[in-house]
């Protein structure tokens, strides 16, 4: 199928690894000139490498997400250098574990302020392109699970908000969706470590998912793709789980 996205632009948040970067990689394989950020500049080079070898333009810069005015800045920016925007992935987390107020202030800071910053910084480019955005949250958004606490209810707000930007930008031609990736093991990323160091958790999540096996981050990276194409234009407002059967409330 063609996803009818050659020659569209794309800026995905926390770009440089993980899902972010597999993201990256399966927008360039569809011809999307892309832009990337991360704390880490030396990350977000070695990422550019690879997806320079692609033939698209890519292009990042260092930002923290939850330094709001850096993020706008670097967002409009970028804007002007990719000349325009048709797809906005925010995904950068601050992750679960910490049940604590420093806990709760860095998930809202980065998964939730850095996310509405994205948005809004990027809305008038949206506008004019008809673009779309694909936010990332996770399972643990819709049901008890790992990291619940101030991860889980915080990334439940993105389904909310992703689903007002679905009715209120509607009528302005921008789309919006919500992924919920389940356990997704990505080399060097949190599965990995409780792999290493949480066998038994590791072992017993991975009886629990129907499917047998681990997600990775090409799964949900394929998805992206989908929901940010023309392939997928009539698309809004939704949540896509993607948890190899993880989760077991029914998905009316």
């Amino acid at each position: 199928m063609d996803l009818g996205l050659k020659g569209k632009k794309a800026i995905i948040t926390g770009g440089s690894k993980g899902i972010g970067l597999a993201s990256a990689h399966a927008l360039a394989d569809e011809g999307v000139d892309v832009a990337i950020c991360s704390r880490n500049i030396d990350d977000v080079n070695s990422a550019l490498d690879a997806l320079k070898g692609k033939g698209v333009n890519a292009i990042g810069g260092a930002v923290d997400v939850a330094d709001g005015d850096a993020l706008k800045t670097w967002i409009a920016s970028t804007i002007g250098d990719l000349g325009g925007l048709d797809i906005l992935v925010p995904q950068v987390s601050a992750g679960g574990g910490n049940p604590s107020e420093d806990g709760w202030a860095a998930n809202f800071q980065t998964d939730i302020m850095g996310t509405v910053r994205s948005v809004e910084a990027s809305l008038e480019a949206l506008r004019a392109s008809n673009g779309s955005i694909v936010i990332i949250s996770t399972t643990t958004a819709i049901e008890q699970g790992p990291g619940s606490g101030p991860y889980g209810a915080v990334k439940a707000g993105l389904l909310n908000y992703s689903n007002h930007i679905a009715q209120t930008e509607g009528p302005n031609g921008v789309r919006s969706n919500v992924i919920c990736p389940g356990p997704i093991y990505i080399e060097g990323g949190p599965w990995n470590f409780i792999k290493d160091n949480m066998e038994d958790f590791y072992n017993a999540t991975l009886k629990s998912i129907p499917l047998g096996k681990y997600g990775s981050g090409e799964d949900i990276a394929k998805t992206v793709a989908f929901l940010a194409s023309p392939a997928s234009g009539h698309t809004t407002g939704t949540n896509v789980v993607i948890d190899g059967g993880f989760t077991k409330g029914v998905q009316f």
